[in-house]
């Protein structure tokens, strides 16, 4: 019998076998181990001898001073810290003290140096550790390992629908004139009315039902994370529009955030991998699920206008007073006790700069949590952190795949039941124990191929890594250092 052509049945079949194949690709996950080379373990080196020379510096100068240079920056820091703690756990006249001590203290230890000879040894102390960290980052940088996934050329979709917030980020939307731009593209736009709220889970699950072979959101963080469980649940790749206010999402994702039109250049030259996805209690979340201090707060209708007044309003009674909640985590089975601020990002940040909103994911396909809890009692708990930084008994940075969380200490029925979670910065109340899990490359996210990519990591140095570097050791680095081409 001659080669003709296939069957309609025979064609789907071939056609079914090419995606799934395409999709494998994508799926893989296997994380190759670093292959430092010479240009990593000569700045791991230059690391190590700058740290070296800082440390000699005050040890050379301690017949003129090296000692107090040392004594007087450590002094200023736990000062600072305790007057940091002050203002924002304390009100009236302690708050006040808080604050000027929190601004004396830097200031004095600087006049100190200035009046008493020791500046020129400061500076050079502070130069050889500001260069020992500078190279340190950029050794770990460079010794990471390569991606466990590439991107992939994507097919472009026939029948995008896209979901628009018009007042999301300040009224992004009109001022980049997504609407007019995504419909001369070839999508849908369903522009969304503030003025009557809606389900956007169920837009999205009509507009699937409808044929829709692609999802894309602008929007915030929240409208984001509902829409792209829709897409997971139905194996639709999923475009994200950094329309949003912060767009931490489309951050990490390597987008431009300051013209949320170039992510439209998905639908005609784009390109595909899959990321994890996280749940809490049953719902999507992209970016990080809060607990604690920071919960509570974002439940207060004062929030959104003013942030910063209400959180010194609050902080007191969250911090400081007799009775207020503290949250039990067990993280894979190891018990955190009452913490104060519990974060529980989908993929870890590079550092704990989250908490001040500055981390970012340089990885979202690690499939696992991020866990970030805080503990932090009085001033002496909050100048020990500051000096000892992630190794103080006060803060936990660790990572795990499932984290349950319930109010901590001896709480009635009732207060049992709910606790403030605010996710991807949406203020909810969850029935206790609340669960988080991560659902390992369950969404598929579609990327312009030409977008600027996730800046490097400002993780602090790991002294450890880099001496095993230097010495010629390929250990793997953290999943949180950054590839060449950021996703």
């Amino acid at each position: 019998m001659g080669r003709g052509r296939l069957c309609p049945l025979q064609e789907n079949a071939q056609e079914n076998a090419q995606k799934d194949a395409q999709e494998n690709a994508i799926h893989t996950t296997r994380r190759p181990r670093s292959r430092a080379g010479p240009a990593a373990r000569l700045l791991a080196w230059c690391a190590l001898v700058a740290a070296t020379a800082a440390v000699a510096v005050l040890l050379l100068a301690l017949g003129e001073g090296g000692l107090l240079v040392s004594g007087a920056g450590v002094l200023g820091l736990v000062v600072c810290a305790a007057g940091l703690w002050w203002f924002v756990s304390r009100r009236g006249p302690v708050r006040l003290f808080g604050a000027l001590v929190a601004v004396a203290a830097p200031v004095g230890v600087l006049v100190f140096f200035a009046r008493s000879g020791l500046w020129l040894i400061a500076v050079i102390s502070t130069l050889c550790w500001a260069a020992a960290a500078a190279c340190g980052r950029a050794a770990l940088h460079r010794a990471r390992p390569p991606r466990s996934q590439r991107p992939v050329r994507a097919r472009r979709p026939e029948r995008a629908v896209l979901i628009m917030n018009p007042r999301s980020g300040g009224g992004k939307v009109g001022r980049f004139d997504l609407v007019r731009r995504a419909e001369r593209l070839g999508a849908r736009v369903i522009l969304l009315d503030p003025s009557d709220p809606v389900d956007v889970g169920e837009l999205a699950r009509e507009a699937v039902e409808d044929g829709a072979d692609l999802l894309g959101v602008a929007g915030g963080d929240g409208t984001q994370a509902l829409v792209a469980a829709v897409a997971a649940e139905h194996g639709l790749p999923f475009l994200v529009i950094s329309a949003g206010t912060r767009n931490h999402f489309a951050m990490d994702l390597g987008l431009d955030r300051a013209d949320p039109a170039r992510c439209l250049d998905a639908l005609t030259d784009g390109e595909e991998m899959r990321i994890d996805l996280g749940d809490v209690a049953g719902r999507p979340f992209v970016n990080t699920v809060s607990f604690g201090v920071y919960a509570d707060i974002v439940q207060s209708p004062e929030y959104r206008d003013d942030k910063a007044g209400t959180a010194l309003k609050l902080m007191p009674d969250l911090l400081a007073r007799e009775g207020a909640r503290r949250l039990d985590a067990r993280v894979d089975g190891t018990l955190l006790a009452g913490q104060q601020a519990l974060l529980v990002s989908n993929n870890p940040y590079a550092s704990p700069d989250e908490l001040s909103g500055g981390g970012r994911r340089t990885v979202l396909d690690s499939g696992e949590l991020g866990v970030i809890g805080i503990r932090v009692e009085n001033a002496a708990r909050a100048a020990e952190l500051a000096v000892r930084g992630s190794q103080a008994p006060g803060l936990t940075v660790t990572t795990a795949r499932r984290v349950e969380v319930t109010a901590g200490g001896p709480q009635t029925p009732a207060e049992e039941a709910r606790i403030p979670v605010a996710v991807d910065g949406e203020a909810l109340w969850l029935r206790t124990p609340v669960v988080c899990s991560v659902r390992p490359g369950a969404l598929r996210v579609l990327l312009p191929r030409d977008r600027p990519g996730v800046p490097p990591s400002a993780s602090p140095a790991d002294w450890r890594k880099l001496l095993a570097l230097a010495c010629g050791s390929a250990e793997p680095t953290a999943s949180g250092e950054s590839p060449d081409r950021p996703l």
